[in-house]
């Protein structure tokens, strides 16, 4: 497979993108954790940005849900933030103080469920603003990212007790330990096979989980690659961001995985997404956004 890749340097300085997502405009909408914007940038580079209200909102995670508006975590303020495509701000205090939301996907309910990492919990917030939260058994696990599964129930990663949890609409929570002691897991996504994946940012693999609780897990070739967040891809396979390695990397459902690297030195990789024409975009922390075109 050839690729080529493109860089697009953000206007802003020490910006930091780091959630990237596709608007239903058809344009990349991406969080701008250092400098406190959402901004969209569209496929000629061309990036317009918005200010947070909340100064220091620390914008992590971002999703477009089907109505068109775009919702995101702020990890320093404790709110989850919506934004109209024409810039227009909503922001909602979460009810446990210094939760630190995280991680954020829309559930089979219409509503945005999202991760808690300081408080140990997992929220669920209606589009009209209500929020209700979800007490994790350990509520020193740190979950993280967040996904919703085909069983129609939210996955997500618990960084610090080395579990995938899984959480129906009900608010009933399994957990299950991933084989590596101490991996870190932090992205996740719900994978073309139908099996939850997930990235192991200090065990260093790719980790794959059936929806019965069944592991296998993939070394990454780079060593101490911190791989961050994992999408499925448009051909059977998924690809993920390597924080520290500086590159993407690509795995097939068998586990074969194959790396490339970026054109900019410590570009830090952060959040990824497909468009539409299958070009794969991710937020670099180095004040750049990516773009890499599959040609054959």
């Amino acid at each position: 497979m050839r690729i080529t890749i493109q860089e697009y340097v953000v206007n802003e300085i020490d910006s930091g993108p780091y959630g990237i997502t596709v608007g239903k405009d058809g344009a990349l909408w991406f969080t701008e954790q250092k400098g406190n914007r959402i901004s969209r940038i569209n496929a000629n580079g061309e990036i317009n940005s918005f200010p947070i209200p909340t100064a220091n909102a620390g914008a992590m995670s971002i999703i477009s849900e089907q109505t068109g508006d775009l919702w995101f975590t702020e990890y320093n303020s404790n709110k989850i933030g919506k934004m109209s495509m024409n810039g227009l701000f909503e922001e909602y205090v979460l009810p446990t103080t210094n939760a630190a939301p995280f991680g954020i996907t829309e559930g089979p309910d219409g509503a945005l469920w999202f991760t808690e990492m300081n408080g140990g919990r997992i929220g669920r917030i209606a589009k009209s603003g209500e929020i209700i939260e979800f007490e994790l058994p350990n509520s020193k696990s740190f979950p993280s990212f967040i996904t919703l599964g085909l069983d129609g129930a939210l996955w997500f990663t618990q960084n610090q007790n080395n579990t995938i949890g899984r959480i129906t609409t009900k608010g009933e929570v399994t957990e299950y330990p991933i084989p590596t002691p101490n991996s870190g897991p932090v992205g996740i996504t719900s994978g073309p096979d139908g099996a939850i994946w997930f990235v192991q940012i200090m065990g260093n693999k790719i980790g794959r989980m059936t929806l019965k609780g069944e592991f296998k897990e993939f070394d990454i070739p780079t060593p101490n690659a911190r791989p961050h967040a994992i999408i499925p891809g448009k051909n059977g396979d998924l690809w993920f961001s390597e924080w520290g390695g500086n590159q993407i990397g690509r795995i097939t459902v068998e586990g074969v995985i194959t790396e490339y690297t970026l054109p900019t030195n410590n570009a830090e990789p952060h959040g990824i997404t497909f468009c539409p024409d299958g070009d794969l975009w991710f937020a670099e922390e180095c004040n750049q956004i990516g773009r890499l075109t599959i040609i054959t």
